[in-house]
């Protein structure tokens, strides 16, 4: 049988991404949480350029990039398909999922710091933030997931915006998104968390806002100490 392990952080989208990869394929693997503050020999061993999570490791191979890991699993393991069979699909999944992945006012560094800002800084990173969600309010309309109906490879890949962000949005109390603005983005949303193959797999709501909730009070305060 083979062995499949993968290293993560129970917070980071990241690892949930290879997580629902995996369980959507139906394999058995092996959890191993990792502390940010004091990361494993075998995580620093596995990743020795970037030193971060997730890293698949599969009979003693290193896999890591959550979306070359979401590939690789597609690839390697039996079970539903992650990214369409269809060429033209495929295509349209992989350039959503770059999409999502490359905008760098999507990423969680970014996403966080347009909370945590204050006056014209936070004006302009929310404006960027919008902007970028408008794009996938409109790619959006009329479907239910980004490519037909099947929860696939850049539904995935959009599990920031997704979940993430609401949270990041209680935890801040800074409101980004409504379904006046955002109406087919919000539908698509509620759609995503409730997708059975990934809703018993999302981090605790509570746990995950009470963490960005102590992450965002101590960049606060930090912020505001005498330099």
């Amino acid at each position: 049988m083979a062995e499949v392990k993968l290293l993560g952080f129970w917070y980071s989208p990241f690892s949930r991404r290879v997580e629902w990869a995996l369980k959507i394929k139906g394999v058995k693997y092996e959890y191993i949480e990792e502390d940010r503050d004091n990361k494993s020999s075998l995580l620093l061993q596995s990743n020795p350029i970037h030193k971060k999570v997730p890293v698949l490791i599969h009979n003693g191979k290193r896999i890591v990039e959550s979306m070359v890991i979401l590939e690789y699993i597609d690839e390697t393991f039996e079970g539903p398909s992650i990214l369409p069979k269809d060429p033209y699909d495929r295509a349209l999944a992989r350039f959503w999922a770059k999409f999502l992945d490359d905008k760098s006012v999507l990423q969680v560094p970014a996403v966080v710091k347009t909370f945590l800002r204050k006056g014209e800084e936070q004006e302009k990173d929310k404006e960027e933030v919008c902007e970028m969600l408008k794009v996938l309010d409109n790619e959006l309309k009329d479907k239910k997931f980004f490519v037909g109906d099947k929860f696939g490879f850049a539904d995935i890949a959009a599990n920031l915006v997704a979940f993430w962000l609401g949270v990041f949005e209680e935890a801040s109390g800074v409101v980004l998104v409504t379904s006046e603005k955002f109406p087919n983005f919000c539908k698509w949303r509620g759609e995503y968390i409730n997708c059975s193959q990934i809703k018993e797999s999302l981090p605790p709501r509570d746990e995950l806002l009470a963490f960005y909730r102590s992450r965002c009070q101590a960049a606060a305060a930090s912020a505001s100490a005498p330099k």
